[in-house]
Formats: structure tokens, sequence, C-alpha cells
């Protein structure tokens, strides 16, 4: 038997650092009234092609910090992707911590493969290394 849950997008997450197709996207997940949250550039470019989004940091009140290697690293973020509303331990828990649900993350990593294997310097492996 094959079962199938459908559900309705609500929030999105998105945080890439390859741009490619990321405004037609978010254009689609707008049509359907889906809250975009995200960071740095990427929200930059979704503001920019007029397109409404909201920055993490305003969605966790914690600004990014470290120069930027601290954006999506908060409970609120994590918890909101984490937490399974089918449980009710989970949901009260969102509820209490105010952790809306995040229903899509949209994500590409930066190229620290490539750079590495381009043989960069050890800072510049360092900054392409993409964990939050």
């Amino acid at each position: 038997t094959t079962h199938f849950c459908a559900m309705s997008i609500q929030r999105a997450l998105i945080s890439v650092s390859d741009k490619t197709g990321i405004i037609d996207f978010a254009k689609k997940l707008q049509e359907f009234n889906v809250e975009i949250l995200s960071t740095g550039g990427t929200a930059k470019a979704i503001r920019d092609a007029g397109i409404p989004v909201k920055d993490v940091s305003e969605h966790t009140g914690f600004p990014e910090c470290l120069g930027g290697r601290v954006k999506t690293l908060h409970p609120k973020v994590h918890g909101g992707i984490l937490g399974r509303r089918d449980m009710a331990e989970h949901a009260e828990a969102m509820k209490e911590f105010d952790m809306p649900p995040i229903d899509m993350v949209v994500v590409n990593l930066y190229p620290f493969e490539s750079t590495v294997a381009a043989g960069k310097d050890f800072p510049t492996c360092i900054e392409n290394i993409d964990i939050g």
C-alpha cells in the first residue's frame, strides 16, 4: 500500500549560494501565498525581484553575526523545521517556544569541494564551509 500525505506549504526557508532559478521558484511560492524566509544575498535577490521575503533575523529576533557565519543556527529555525506537528508533545513545545512550522527548506551549499580541489588557501577553504 502506498501512503501519500498532502501537506500545505505555508512557510519556506530559502538560502542558496547558487541562485540559478531561485527567482522563478520564489515567484511560484508567492503565487501560492507561501511566506518566504531567507538570509543575506538570497533575501536580497528575492527582494530585488519584488517578491516579499522575511529575513531570518527578523523571524528569530536574533541578528546575523560572526561575519554572516551564523544566520539560521537558531532554535526557532531548527524547531520549525524538525518539529513534528503530528506529535502533541512537539506541537505543544513549538507553540510554547514560538517555533512556527517551516514546511519547505531550499538550500544548496557553498562549493567547498571544488574550492579545496582548486588548491585555494586554508582561509578561503574555511570560508566555503556552509553550516548555517
